[in-house]
């Protein structure tokens, strides 16, 4: 490879890296502006400092654990000593495509924000310490694992072996999904079985601050475009493919699910706009190098109205999910992880067929598989890891603690200058008529989008 593309693509990374560190503050943004106010700083902090944990580890071993040769040959887990401390990756080797940390910083960015998404599921209700215990350990036991799946590739002349998902199985994940969103879905899943409901469930507090989580969600969408662009790290065809075909999905997404919102609940929110760009973002991501511009459309709006109706689940199945992080990232996943199986073309990027092109259920059987698979191993992991940290140094906060809120409980700080909730008593008639109106019309059937 020429000095003149070598020097492209990793000017490509290097940007890339850059969009995807703005999903952080955009991630903090979301959820934060989804809570009350009583939780909005908790709730980015959890974000933030779970980013920086698992930074932490991703140099001490975590790099390693993912792309390092596989131990045993099993395709399971990467030698974590193999670049502990990634000293070894200043120097690149002459035939490198692209400098070996710019690529350690672009999964750095991933595994943080991983662990992140799971936060969104224990709003409200956990302690600080515990989380960021959760999310150190969950990245070691899950995301390490899952991620060498996924992620690392067998190298061309055969010294170094990967993940069994990449190279074994064969399954399509464009831009990782797989180790992403679905295992984040599920991870929420388990945590939020083990953590419990919260004290109002099943009404949950209001969202605070609207504009916040729009605000969010186009940093997020932003970021997107990098994390999806970046899949094969070469500023080419490949990634003009995929960069499309994020925002053509996202485009979708948001209208389906206002359109879903329309007609059941009788209008669209700026709240479902986010949840549908979300759930889009989600589904195209392993499917951004696999399919055309009119399959993406389809793809995203699929997510839209599958996700906007997988978020009623929470209620009918008894599990607090705060913030709709198994509705959301999980099934989005599922769906766009599957669909591959039915709308990829041989002439995109990943080189696939799909049914609809005269593949066979091969693909489908495989892209099932590494669903299944990630589901058992990090539902099981996670709930056993939660499970063990709440035994031992206790995960919820106490009741009182949680009606106070988190902020000025935990932190000492609120997001703003009267942060407290500060609850009165209804004045005048008018009012409180109002006021016991809307309690019952909240008690009586919580909207399928809230959170």
């Amino acid at each position: 490879m020429d000095t003149a593309t070598i020097a492209g693509n990793t000017a490509w990374v290097l940007t890339a890296v850059i969009a995807v560190a703005l999903m952080l503050p955009g991630l903090a943004l979301f959820y934060g502006g989804m809570v009350s106010r009583k939780t909005a700083m908790n709730m980015m902090l959890m974000v933030f400092g779970s980013f920086c944990v698992v930074g932490v580890l991703w140099i001490a071993f975590g790099y390693s654990a993912v792309f390092g040769n596989t131990l045993g040959g099993l395709g399971l887990l990467g030698n974590p000593l193999e670049f502990a401390g990634l000293g070894q990756l200043l120097t690149a080797p002459g035939d490198a495509a692209l400098p070996p940390l710019a690529l350690a910083a672009l999964h750095l960015m991933f595994a943080g924000l991983t662990a992140g998404i799971v936060a969104g599921a224990a709003a409200d209700r956990m302690k600080f310490g515990a989380w960021l215990a959760f999310a150190g350990i969950w990245a070691s036991l899950v995301y390490f694992p899952v991620a060498h799946w996924v992620f690392a590739f067998d190298s061309a002349d055969g010294s170094v072996r990967g993940g069994w998902i990449a190279n074994t199985l064969g399954a399509i994940d464009y831009a990782g999904s797989t180790a992403i969103h679905v295992n984040s879905g599920v991870a929420a899943l388990a945590l939020a079985l083990v953590l419990g409901k919260r004290r109002t469930w099943p009404v949950q507090p209001k969202a605070h601050s609207l504009p916040l989580t729009l605000l969010g969600v186009g940093l997020l969408f932003t970021g997107w475009i990098g994390f999806d662009g970046s899949g094969l790290g070469a500023a080419d065809n490949n990634a003009a493919v995929a960069v499309f075909n994020t925002v053509a999905a996202t485009c979708a997404g948001v209208v389906v699910w206002l359109l879903v919102e329309k007609i059941r609940d009788g209008h669209p929110t700026t709240l479902g706009a986010s949840s549908g760009a979300i759930a889009a973002l989600v589904a195209i991501t392993p499917s951004c190098g696999a399919v055309t511009p009119l399959a993406a459309l389809a793809i995203g709006g699929a997510a839209g109205a599958v996700c906007y109706f997988a978020v009623a689940l929470k209620y009918k199945l008894g599990f607090d999910d705060a913030l709709d992080v198994t509705a959301l990232h999980f099934i989005g996943g599922v769906v766009g992880g599957l669909l591959i199986g039915i709308l990829s073309t041989p002439e995109a990027p990943s080189g696939a067929t799909g049914l609809l092109y005269g593949g066979g259920f091969e693909l489908l059987g495989r892209q099932a598989l590494a669903i299944l698979a990630v589901f058992a191993y990090t539902f099981t992991v996670t709930w056993v890891i939660a499970k063990v940290l709440d035994l031992t140094m206790g995960i919820r906060v106490a009741g009182p603690v949680e009606a106070k809120g988190l902020d000025i409980s935990l932190h000492a700080e609120n997001a703003y200058e009267n942060g407290e909730d500060k609850a009165h008593a209804p004045r005048g008639h008018a009012e409180q008529l109002h006021h016991l109106v809307g309690q019952a019309a909240v008690s009586e059937k919580p909207e399928p989008t809230s959170r």
